[in-house]
């Protein structure tokens, strides 16, 4: 073979960095060592693998297509360095989650994994679909579980555990313990919701494609805990998983509101890049994420188990 597994390490950190620089400084190598070590591997090979535009270097068509297949081999490259250093195809594992998911699910099952495999180095990446997506089309994680609809041709989706979302306020907000609340009265209300780009949102929006004129959305929030937060204070009501708040309704610092006119279930996924090879970490940790499911209808109905 006229190239190294060390060129497409170089390769690889160059087409997500999109910068030689800071793909040397990601992988503890110089600048020189890495741009010789790409520049080797296009002479060897008789081709181009970067258009320069301005001070990036994005890929090219060939580019493209090598990127999968490149961080497939080497992740095929890493599961055999770790099976001859004796650690079982443990070696790393990458997990991004949307933010319910990783809030309230993600760090115990992570934390559970790494319990069970001490020598695996585990990191996870909390942010919301729409982000979680793209990294895991970048090859910048090794498996993603979200709460929004994914439509990525490159990735694998994976239906998980159903969830359902829910309209809530504070116990003394005038809807507070009534019956069934219609549209009409819904879109007059001033709303704390999440951003544009995350799950929680699109499902939302979705369920309220129907609704009379337009929203008053007070407050747009990153966080779960955010927008309880502000529900409880007055400001407004919201809308998000029961499993967020759950713990709340059992409190009553907050309480359900009934809303017969709006879908508001939606299901979680586990997402990988289509190229992506399966590592033994993988395949155990979304074993795991079904075993804590088995036989549960709705997210909110699962028993989380405790870390000692």
């Amino acid at each position: 073979m006229h190239f190294t597994l060390r060129q497409l390490e170089v390769f690889s950190a160059v087409a997500r960095q999109e910068s030689v620089s800071r793909a040397a400084e990601s992988l503890s190598l110089s600048q020189s060592a890495t741009s010789t070590s790409l520049a080797e591997l296009e002479r060897q090979s008789d081709c181009q693998l970067f258009d320069r535009v301005g001070k990036r270097l994005v890929l090219n068509a060939l580019g493209q297509q090598l990127l999968p297949q490149a961080v497939a081999l080497l992740d095929q490259a890493r599961a055999i360095e770790d099976l001859l250093n004796g650690k079982s195809g443990f070696g790393s594992l990458a997990v991004g989650a949307t933010l319910t998911i990783g809030n309230y699910l993600a760090t115990l099952l992570i934390g559970g994994f790494m319990q069970r495999h001490p020598e695996c180095r585990v990191k996870l990446h909390v942010h919301n679909t729409a982000h979680i997506v793209q990294q895991i089309a970048h090859h910048e994680l090794d498996l993603g579980l979200i709460e929004g609809a994914c439509q990525h041709p490159d990735l694998v989706v994976e239906p998980w555990v159903e969830d359902e979302l829910v309209v809530f306020c504070a116990p003394q907000h005038p809807l507070a313990n009534r019956g069934a609340i219609d549209l009409d009265e819904l879109s007059r209300e001033a709303w704390i919701l999440r951003e544009q780009g995350s799950g929680t949102r699109l499902t939302f929006d979705q369920a309220m494609r129907h609704r009379p004129g337009r929203l008053n959305v007070r407050l747009e929030l990153e966080h779960t805990e955010a927008i309880k937060r502000a529900v409880e204070s007055g400001l407004g009501i919201g809308c998000i998983s029961r499993l967020a708040l759950r713990d709340a309704f059992r409190r009553g610092s907050l309480v359900p509101l009934a809303t017969p006119q709006l879908d508001l279930s939606r299901q979680f996924y586990f997402i990988w890049h289509s190229h992506k090879y399966q590592t033994a970490a993988m395949r155990e940790f979304v074993d795991q994420c079904q075993a804590l499911t088995h036989g549960v209808r709705r997210s909110d109905e699962i028993v989380l188990p405790p870390i000692a």
